[in-house]
């Protein structure tokens, strides 16, 4: 049963917006953060995920308005190209994102789920298990996504917290729509994912919702790939 707000980064948009809307659906109190401010459900606060002071602020006014249940850390960056051409404020700004900002917000979001029990989703890639040419940041942040859930789970679960990773594959959003809609990627795509075509946000939104209404004590720590089985496709 739905009791308390969950916070979702980087929820304006895509994957995010899909997220906050299922679980606005099933009855949870959603904090929308982005930084445009904009809640496509839920209520909205602007907030730079790259900005430390600015999380904790943002985790401070949420907790004024209610118990906090959850968190969802949603919010990324893509920065391709070929790594010796990989500029170091590139590299670091995904990291800056995809990774540190991850473990801010799971910090901040530690004091208030501590005791209560409450459940923290981080939102990977199945990129963290390959290797992806032209992808050497991206695919290192999501790589450290994993290992971040890893040792919350182990550390925090006396404090009935549980942690997991959502590692999605490709996902249709209006970002990539018109670049998974050309004709030669349709067909790589359908020689490369078993299921024939990429995900949906949706897809992603019903599995990160079902972990917060399920509430399965004994599941934590682990990876969830959402990606058609094109990561164990051979």
């Amino acid at each position: 049963m739905a009791d308390g707000q969950v916070i979702v980064t980087g929820a304006s948009k895509g994957i995010g917006a899909a997220i906050a809307t299922e679980l606005a659906r099933r009855g949870w109190v959603v904090a929308s953060l982005s930084r445009s401010g904009e809640a496509k459900a839920g209520y909205g606060i602007a907030c730079d995920m790259t900005d430390e002071q600015a999380i904790k602020r943002a985790v401070a006014e949420i907790a004024k308005r209610g118990r906090i249940a959850g968190l969802v850390n949603n919010a990324g960056v893509h920065i391709g190209g070929p790594i010796f051409k990989l500029k170091t404020a590139e590299f670091e700004k995904t990291m800056a994102l995809n990774m540190t900002a991850v473990m801010i917000a799971a910090r901040e979001a530690y004091p208030h789920l501590r005791g209560q029990g409450g459940t923290i989703v981080n939102i990977g890639s199945f990129f963290d298990k390959i290797g992806v040419p032209d992808n050497l940041a991206y695919c290192a942040s999501k790589a450290a996504v994993a290992a971040m859930t890893r040792c919350m789970a182990v550390e925090w679960a006396r404090d009935g917290i549980r942690v997991l990773n959502v590692a999605p594959g490709y996902i249709e959003t209006d970002l990539n729509r018109a670049y998974l809609e050309r004709e030669k990627v349709k067909a790589w795509m359908q020689t490369r994912i078993p299921v024939g075509a990429p995900g949906r946000p949706e897809d992603v939104a019903r599995l990160v919702a079902s972990i917060f209404s399920e509430q399965i004590g004994f599941l934590t720590g682990e990876t969830l790939y959402i990606d058609g089985a094109q990561g164990i496709n051979h």
